[in-house]
């Protein structure tokens, strides 16, 4: 369980750092879709990071943070909208991003499965 915790402290702290210091860099070496600035690229990356916090919390005390059950949940949402958009052909327009999307839903769905197994 403990391995899980770290695992999705690693996954959602590293994106959330290179969204907040580098958006656009960040955006464009992943073929996703670019804003005219960085400011939702950059809310999204506090996001993560926030939760990454939070699991890192859970990880280092005693239920104090995001536990597993809170991660499936998030992962399960985040997994079902990029899902959504990439079927609405909402997503990104080009090979690289699409294909980074299925990777992060194939990611968030897999690291699901194995919580709910934990759990």
């Amino acid at each position: 369980m403990q391995q899980l915790l770290w695992i999705e402290t690693l996954l959602k702290f590293f994106p959330g750092l290179m969204l907040m210091l580098a958006p656009m860099a960040t955006l464009r070496v992943l073929g996703l879709p670019r804003s005219d600035d960085g400011f939702w690229p950059r809310i999204c990356g506090a996001l993560l990071i926030g939760i990454a916090a939070a699991l890192f919390l859970e990880g280092t005390s005693s239920g104090h943070g995001l536990g597993l059950a809170g991660v499936v949940i998030v992962n399960a949402c985040g997994a079902a909208l990029l899902t959504i958009m990439l079927v609405a052909e909402r997503g990104p327009s080009s090979m690289r991003g699409r294909g980074a999307v299925w990777l992060t839903i194939c990611v968030l769905v897999t690291l699901g499965v194995l919580e709910i197994i934990v759990l």
